[in-house]
């Protein structure tokens, strides 16, 4: 018989339930459980069914209740379960027929696992104990002395909710928490373990904003309904998310480190070919070399020439030890062979994201992220297979630096130059290996059916596993083909092609084999996919390459996928098909162009596809003339379907996220190929690609040094001095202003010598919003005073009105209002006659805060208003979090403190997503005056410390100021009279040194 007590008291027989009766006899009957093994007083029994007024029958009602459970119980087989002990009853069960005692034993283990770090299994033990509940503990009873016994088992059940709420968090089981973890904190607000949670998976979903909220309605509960502000891992926890820091965010609660640390497990392994045959061997010695030691990490080398299955081996050995790395495992194809091998630092910033690190707090140097990804390494015990390495420079980088890690690294050279490494020297199969693979391939009854042949086949094959994937490809289209035909025909050494070797010459024969069994339309293709070169493509640059609709290069591809000449790699956030070309693949596809096809039409083909992505980014901002100052450079039309077309429109952000590698590497490959003007129209087109703005510098920096080079490899000064102010704006965007100006001036100096005014007023125009941020005021009105003089000549109102906004903004900067508000009034204009709603958009805002300096809150309210709404109906989120920002911060001025704070919140969520650093720390210096301004002290000294943290390592010393000056109310709010007057000089002396307008604003304060 089975007994529950979390929930109703029951009773079952197998699947029956047993009858118990009423509450009374339900009460004594968990008394006993309760107690199983142990003997309860006839005096405690009393007590529990009637408390301190019971009947005079009393005892003799117990001894009836018994006997009725026993006869039932013997109904059904287990008469014998309560009997009679001295001074009263004992009932003895087996300990997992009791609900309790399944529940306590699944508790331990569960914290036992977490105890290790085996967050997965604690989550299902936990999991496990919960489903085993039916409601509240000892339900259906009446009030009895068992109510204590049934609120502490709710209570642990409340406890082992959360602990299993914890050990899902650290697993990185998030997606189901959040509805969960809302009913649970709407009925424990005051929970502040509960509301933490909460708050964290809020944040690991991407959900700032509602986690900032979920924090300040928690502090309303706690202060309003117990008089006490949060504690200190809460507070913590919400600094970290303000803050924006992963490895902040799991520093800021002890729930959040240790064997418990809130971080994903990664498990980016490839899976292992069903048909992977052999290597015994070498998967044993590797296996022991790479456990888990106290020494330094565990480093393999896999060596040995193309073909040989190095990075299959690799990942079984893989799979194998996976158990043994709780937090998960890495893995990069370096492209080593490849014309363009993995930079380190794009491989650490995919590492980085892949263990938790937001794409905005990404260190920028390749030393700093490496940095940052070994101290991370440190406190996780994980396995890497870096695939494919080039050299041992690329890879030290990736090699963790503390015990407890291993790596596997696969390589056509030794990497003798790594040191603390195991080789492993990869020959070809034995050849009862190679046999056994081609019969996994092709079949038991086909090799049965004739062994000689198929022996014969191993050999011609030199053993060679991709020479021997590649002839089994063949056969599994000719299924009627017995082995002996092609066992001749590769006895021929004219028709074997080259000789089937373990070499590299092998593997091209080997290759060549399969190649030329396709037809012609895939032989093209395959032959352009390698000339192009890219790491990834969709069936899109298939049919650009190949001159086909996308119906027959979708056909092409699937054709390649089955002679294994193409790999699928998956699907795109788009929910496109993508494939790549193995690197040994690429290379011969290449040789056999440079031989098959004429360099013309080679070219052509690269054209087409690098104008196809040109056509599609200039067609995703067509609708919209931008807000800056563009070139006119004539655009070579290229026809696009209009289904890809409407698809990039639907969401430029996913296809460039998608495409942005391949892009990159195209117009790389189009520089190498001396196609120079295409590389200088794809990088001089902004005017259509501003959505390769936040978070895109890597692939704009590639694209953009492509262009440079193109242009001083052709000896075009105006095209380089048009990349140069690309390049500028790459610096800016990049927020180092230093750098952005050395651009602007050097295409300056180029635009002069060409006597070319409107590339004068781009550079000049370039200067001075590179000299807003950094406080060089005076001298950015000067350049953008120059630029709009020229451009009103050139009759230029997109540039017009980008000039005269940057101006009024800088002009606002220095107090000088009169002037601000003619420009940004001429701005608008140009703007307005232009047809431009994004630069409206822009100025509008700029005109909200030059009312809001004046305290003209109508105004000020208004024209950011307008500016919000045409940001979001132009999807341009990111301004729109500008423009709120401007708004809510219009509100606050006016006291209107509860609605600027959910609207400030979500523009920092916004620049959190986006990887906008300016934006984060301009929205946290609004929240801490905020929090200020409601005396919220520590939470404004978190949001100006993180702002501070933000702006430091930036050239924006008026905007440090201006945080001093925040500071030194904050400090005068809390008595700290001289710690306040230091600041404010501080500040005093940088808006002198600047003439910003704060100066005089003191001053007339006194």
């Amino acid at each position: 018989m089975e007994f529950r007590l979390l929930g109703p008291v029951s009773a079952y027989a197998g699947d029956e339930a047993v009858p118990l009766g009423g509450a009374k006899p339900k009460a004594l009957l968990a008394a006993l459980l309760l107690e199983h093994g142990r003997v309860v007083s006839a005096h405690r029994l009393v007590d529990v069914l009637w408390g301190e007024d019971p009947p005079d029958t009393a005892r003799a009602l117990v001894q009836t209740y018994v006997s009725t459970l026993r006869r039932t119980f013997a109904r059904y087989g287990a008469g014998d379960l309560i009997t009679t002990a001295a001074p009263g009853y004992v009932i003895r069960i087996e300990p997992e027929a009791l609900d309790v005692e399944q529940f306590t034993w699944l508790l331990t283990q569960g914290r036992a696992a977490a105890a290790a770090g085996d967050s997965p299994a604690a989550a299902d033990l936990l999991r496990a104990a919960d489903a085993l509940w039916q409601g509240p503990a000892l339900s259906g009873l009446d009030a009895t002395e068992l109510t204590a016994q049934a609120s502490r088992l709710d209570e642990l059940r409340a406890t082992a909710v959360e602990e299993r709420i914890a050990a899902e968090i650290a697993a990185g089981q998030w997606g189901d928490l959040v509805a969960e973890l809302t009913v649970l904190v709407g009925q424990r607000p005051t929970n502040e373990r509960l509301r933490g949670q909460l708050m964290t998976v809020l944040y690991r979903l991407g959900r700032q904003a509602e986690a900032l909220a979920c924090y300040r309605e928690g502090r309303d509960v706690l202060i309003g309904e117990l008089g006490v502000e949060p504690g200190p891992e809460l507070t913590a926890l919400h600094h970290a998310i303000l803050r924006g820091g992963t490895e902040q965010l799991a520093a800021a609660s002890p729930e959040l480190t240790g064997p418990g640390a809130v971080h994903p497990v990664p498990a980016q392994l490839p899976p292992v070919p069903a048909d992977f045959t052999g290597r015994a061997a070498e998967i044993e010695a590797l296996a022991q070399g790479l456990l888990p030691t106290d020494g330094a990490p565990a480093v393999q080398v896999i060596a040995g020439p193309g073909g040989t299955g190095k990075s299959t081996l690799a990942t079984a050995v893989a799979h194998r030890l996976a158990e043994h790395f709780p937090d998960g495992q890495l893995y990069a194809e370096l492209r080593g062979m490849s014309d363009a091998p993995a930079e380190p630092g794009e491989v650490l910033s995919r590492f980085l994201r892949a263990l938790g690190v937001e794409q905005a707090q990404l260190p920028e140097s390749i030393e700093e992220r490496a940095d940052l990804y070994r101290s991370l390494l440190a406190q996780r015990r994980m396995l890497l297979v870096l695939d494919d390495a080039a050299s041992e420079q690329q890879v030290r980088p990736l090699l963790p630096g503390r015990a407890g890690n291993a790596v596997v690294i696969t390589s056509r050279d030794r990497l003798a130059g790594l040191s603390g490494t195991t080789l492993t020297d990869l020959r070809v199969l034995e050849p009862d290996e190679a046999l056994l693979l081609l019969r996994r391939l092709a079949g038991d009854g086909r090799v049965d059916e004739d062994v000689d042949a198929a022996r014969r086949i191993v050999e011609y094959c030199g053993n060679l596993p991709l020479a021997l994937r590649i002839v089994s490809a063949r056969l599994a289209g000719r299924r009627a083909l017995p082995l002996k035909p092609l066992a001749d025909r590769l006895a021929d050494e004219s028709r074997r092609l080259n000789h089937l070797s373990a070499g590299d010459v092998g593997v091209r024969s080997s290759i060549e084999l399969s190649y030329r069994a396709l037809d012609d339309g895939c032989r093209t293709t395959l032959r352009r996919l390698g000339w192009f070169g890219v790491p990834d493509f969709s069936p899109w640059v298939v049919s650009w390459l190949a001159e086909t609709s996308l119906a027959e290069a979708e056909e092409l591809v699937e054709q390649l996928v089955d002679a294994q000449l193409v790999e699928f790699v998956g699907v795109d956030r788009m929910g496109g098909l993508r494939y790549r070309l193995h690197d040994l693949i690429r290379l011969y596809a290449r040789e056999c162009a440079a031989l098959e096809e004429p360099a013309e039409d080679l070219a052509d083909a690269v054209a087409r596809a690098l104008r196809g992505w040109l056509a599609l980014i200039h067609r995703a901002a067509v609708d919209s003339p931008p807000a800056e100052i563009r070139w006119r450079r004539p655009f070579s039309p290229h026809d696009v379907a209009e289904e890809l077309t409407a698809l990039v429109i639907a969401d430029p952000w996913d296809w460039f996220e998608a495409e942005q590698s391949a892009l990159a590497s195209g117009v790389e490959r189009a520089l190498a190929l001396g196609l120079y003007d295409l590389v200088f129209e794809f990088a001089s087109a902004r005017n259509a690609s501003a959505f390769m703005g936040a978070n895109r510098f890597a692939a704009r920096t590639r694209v953009i040094e492509a262009a440079l080079t193109a242009a001083r490899r052709a000896a075009k000064p105006h095209d380089e001095a048009v990349i140069l102010t690309e390049l500028g704006q790459l610096r800016y965007d990049q927020d180092h202003y230093t750098e952005a100006r050395r651009q602007f001036r050097a295409a300056l100096s180029l635009f002069r010598e060409l006597n070319d005014l409107p590339g004068q007023a781009t550079a000049l125009a370039g200067l001075g919003i590179a000299c807003r941020e950094p406080g060089r005021f005076a001298e950015g009105v000067h350049f953008l005073d120059q630029a709009t003089t020229l451009l009103h000549d050139a009759r230029d109102d997109i540039g017009i009105g980008y000039c005269r906004r940057i101006a009024g903004s800088v002009r606002l900067e220095l107090g000088d209002y009169d002037g601000a508000l003619a420009d940004l009034t001429e701005s608008l204009a140009a703007y307005r006659r232009a047809g431009s709603r994004l630069g409206e958009g822009h100025t509008l805002r700029t005109l909200g805060l030059y009312h809001r300096a004046r305290d003209e809150w109508d105004d000020a309210e208004r024209r950011c208003a307008e500016s919000a709404e045409i940001f979001h109906e132009l999807g341009d989120e990111l301004m729109e979090a500008y423009a709120v920002r401007a708004l809510a911060k219009a509100r606050m001025r006016q006291g209107h403190h509860g609605e600027a704070l959910p609207r400030l919140e979500w523009a920092l969520s916004v620049s959190h997503t986006m990887g906008d650093r300016w934006g984060q720390g301009a929205t946290l210096r609004v929240l801490g005056q905020l929090h200020l301004a409601e005396h919220r002290l520590d939470l404004a000294q978190a949001c100006f410390d993180a702002a501070h943290d933000i702006w430091q390592s930036m050239d924006v010393p008026v905007w440090q100021a201006r945080l001093d000056l925040d500071r030194s109310r904050l400090l005068a709010a809390r008595g700290d009279t001289a710690g306040a007057r230091t600041a404010q000089a501080r500040a005093r002396q940088v808006f002198h040194d600047h003439g910003a307008r704060e100066l005089a604003e003191l001053d007339a304060r006194g």
